[in-house]
């Protein structure tokens, strides 16, 4: 077989590889301990309740959630941790790195970090989240030397909405994206693929993973999660490496001009006094992690 989306390495087996280069997904189990990921969801109740400040950090609160007895069951989403002495770990994780090296080579960039705290559905289920690319997201090219690893923190399953992924879709283009029009609110950034829900149900398999377990899978790949019919709040913790050899693109006047207008609207309200383009934004965003960092990115 030609590889296209996988390096020559010595970490994963022909086996590994053959299935990534045909799914666009690889799930490697217990790559992440029990202990460290105690200790981001320590850190994940200490940011929430305000113990320690958030800093830089994007707290993100649920729309559709009422206030219970904590604070916790408000923030459905912590993104841009890069910086905070706790969280930065799980992408510094070598465990971690080892497996994204095969992915994007040896000098590596974490882009973007998120803690999910999935709430339970509120009865119209809005804990859904629609099926979309993440490279609807990032400015960067190309798309093969950028790789997704989401670390369950407890076990998930299509009960507690898990992953869904339609395997194979990473060899297709980039696809326009919108908001879904679901009953109730909807949480800022859960756009959808045009079309998205009438794609056969069947076409998609949820990632049954216990706790620690990683997938690894391509910025293309389609891919989303179900709603959480149980009561209580699934936890999972992502980073989205990239190598240090991408580039930098233009996307005014493309599909992607709707989510830079969103982020750069975003930017505006929490940053009033600042004036930074989409571009800056991610590079705000992004941590050189390993290799040579006289690199281009």
């Amino acid at each position: 077989m030609a590889y296209k989306f996988t390096l020559e390495n010595k970490l994963l087996t022909e086996e590994q590889r053959d299935f990534y280069e045909k799914n666009g997904f690889l799930v490697v189990k217990n790559l992440v301990s029990c202990e460290e990921l105690k200790r981001y969801e320590e850190r994940f109740s200490d940011i929430c309740d305000k113990r320690v400040p958030c800093g830089e950090m994007t707290v993100m609160r649920d729309v559709n959630q009422t206030p219970l007895k904590n604070s916790n069951h408000l923030v459905y989403k912590i993104q841009d941790f890069q910086a905070d002495s706790v969280l930065s770990n799980y992408f510094k994780n070598p465990s971690l790195l080892k497996y994204a090296e095969c992915f994007v080579g040896k000098c590596i960039m974490a882009i973007h970090t998120m803690l999910i705290n999935k709430p339970p559905d509120c009865g119209k289920k809005s804990s859904r989240h629609p099926i979309h690319q993440d490279l609807f997201y990032f400015p960067l090219r190309p798309a093969d030397r950028i790789v997704c690893a989401w670390t369950a923190m407890e076990n998930i399953n299509r009960h507690n909405g898990g992953l869904i992924v339609k395997a194979g879709t990473h060899t297709q283009e980039l696809l326009p994206h919108q908001y879904p029009q679901w009953e109730g609110k909807l949480n800022k950034g859960f756009l959808g693929i045009n079309g998205f829900d009438k794609i056969k149900k069947k076409e998609f398999e949820y990632l049954e993973m216990e706790t620690g377990d990683t997938v690894f899978f391509h910025p293309l790949l389609f891919h989303g999660s179900g709603r959480n019919k149980t009561q209580h709040f699934r936890k999972a913790i992502s980073c989205h490496y990239a190598s240090a050899d991408c580039n930098f693109i233009d996307v005014a006047g493309t599909i992607q001009e709707v989510i830079k207008t969103e982020i750069d609207d975003i930017f505006k309200k929490r940053f009033p006094n600042l004036t930074a383009s989409f571009e800056d934004i991610w590079r705000f965003k992004q941590v050189f992690v390993q290799g040579d960092e006289k690199s281009k990115l």
